[in-house]
């Protein structure tokens, strides 16, 4: 079957890990003076800042926590 196919190979070791280069799409898409003239601000993310994105996380995982134990109590 495919997967005794891809067993043998992983353990053969003919998938030497990746490639040397690594290529981006965005590095090929933009010229080098682009990313020359970004200037990258550690607590402006994407138009917010990281306490916000933070406030929202733990927002967010309070609310998935919270439905777990309801699923546990509840059904």
């Amino acid at each position: 079957s495919d997967y005794q196919q891809l067993d043998y190979n992983l353990r053969v070791n003919l998938f030497q890990g990746g490639p040397l280069k690594t290529q981006s799409l965005m590095k090929d898409s933009y010229t080098p003076d682009i990313f020359q003239k970004t200037v990258i601000d550690p607590r402006h993310w994407h138009g917010k800042t990281i306490s916000e994105l933070g406030r929202w996380y733990e927002k967010y995982f309070l609310d998935l926590n919270v439905q777990k134990e309801m699923k546990k109590k509840y059904g």
